[in-house]
């Protein structure tokens, strides 16, 4: 039997960056315990909500007894132990979120929902997750929706290498998003398009960006919208530059072959920074009331202290997806069984929860051709 879905208690999995906000902003907004596991000892917080523990999701026994001991798990390892957790958690009626972009994985962990008795809701974070609320909201605007552009940033502030870019989060995340398929939809028909292309540039408040293609950003959302939009496409920003340099990297030296050299290549060269602003641009356009229009929602997000603990603005936005979703269910605003798709989450049901303040720039009455700072330190 399913367990209900009262918040007694939270398992994180992964106490990296992403995850260790997740668990404190659900010991934050929520004030129930948390458990912290990760397969490497991590420095101990002294937190009483937050408790910390070594844990390898590969021992399925050890996997196993600590799912059995809590109602929700919420998934921050790395993409590829996303199936593994999730069919483990099916099993037990836990519920379960994750922020993998992988669509493989999110095939996988569908096909679980088909048994399951508890809540499977994967790219949970900030794109897929957030984003696909926005695409959602903003095709609900329109008698007949035309285009849903959805471009989102994870960037350095202050990038002064050739590649204009800086780490702000997994390397194996950004190396599986330029390199594997995008859904879109073009003229109203479901394709898949090449990582990397669609290359175009534009500018907001006088500075320049680029924008490309990636895999994973849209989650479920273009099977959603099938039917209903003639163009959708998802792209990542980044500063002008960026793309070319990538592009040698995998294509003219056929890294992309190579991924493992590719991942240490990286590692070793690009550096880490906390220094980031995660950049949201949404425009739509189509008919409403026998007039062709066109709206938009323009954002940036900054670094803020969550716990007294500085964050940065790709940790607070990935965790404020995951967590104002599970707050979502259990509102009862969202199935407390099945798969669950981030665009069934109402945008402004979600910017309503407790850490929706994050995202405030993008509600009703938001549309500007100017940015919105939308959190800031």
């Amino acid at each position: 039997m399913s367990k209900q879905l009262q918040l007694e208690n939270v398992l994180v999995l992964g106490a990296g960056k992403v995850g260790s906000t997740v668990a404190d902003m659900v010991a934050e907004y929520h004030r129930v315990p948390v458990t912290l596991a990760d397969q490497c000892a991590g420095k101990l917080s002294g937190d009483p909500l937050v408790r910390q523990i070594l844990l390898d999701v590969q021992d399925d026994a050890a996997l196993a007894r600590e799912l059995a001991s809590h109602t929700v798990v919420i998934n921050a390892l790395p993409f590829f132990l996303a199936a593994r957790v999730a069919t483990q958690a099916a099993r037990l009626g836990v519920h379960y979120f994750d922020l993998t972009e992988d669509v493989a994985a999110t095939h996988a962990i569908r096909e679980l929902s088909r048994e399951a008795t508890s809540v499977l809701m994967p790219q949970s974070g900030l794109a897929p997750g957030v984003v696909g609320m926005l695409g959602s909201h903003l095709a609900g605007d329109f008698d007949a929706l035309y285009d849903l552009r959805l471009r989102v940033g994870a960037l350095t502030r202050n990038a002064t290498n050739s590649l204009r870019y800086n780490f702000t989060w997994s390397i194996d995340g950004v190396i599986n998003e330029y390199c594997n398929a995008c859904d879109a939809i073009v003229n109203g028909q479901l394709v898949s398009v090449q990582p990397m292309e669609g290359h175009e540039t534009f500018t907001l408040d006088a500075e320049a960006f680029e924008a490309f293609n990636t895999s994973g950003g849209l989650g479920t959302l273009c099977e959603t919208l099938h039917g209903k939009v003639r163009n959708l496409d998802y792209k990542t920003i980044r500063y002008p530059g960026h793309r070319d340099a990538m592009n040698f990297l995998l294509h003219d030296l056929r890294l992309i072959e190579r991924r493992d050299l590719l991942r240490q290549v990286l590692e070793h060269a690009v550096p880490h920074s906390r220094e980031d602003v995660v950049i949201v641009f949404a425009s739509a356009s189509g008919l409403r009331s026998g007039r062709f229009e066109q709206e938009t929602r323009v954002g940036r997000v900054f670094g803020a202290t969550l716990r007294g603990k500085a964050r940065t603005a790709i940790e607070l936005t990935t965790a404020a997806g995951v967590v104002g979703v599970l707050e979502l269910v259990l509102q009862g605003k969202l199935p407390c069984a099945g798969f669950v798709r981030q665009e069934q989450a109402p945008l402004e049901a979600f910017l309503a929860t407790r850490v929706g303040h994050y995202f405030h720039g993008l509600g009703v009455g938001a549309s500007s051709p100017a940015h919105k700072e939308l959190a800031e330190a």
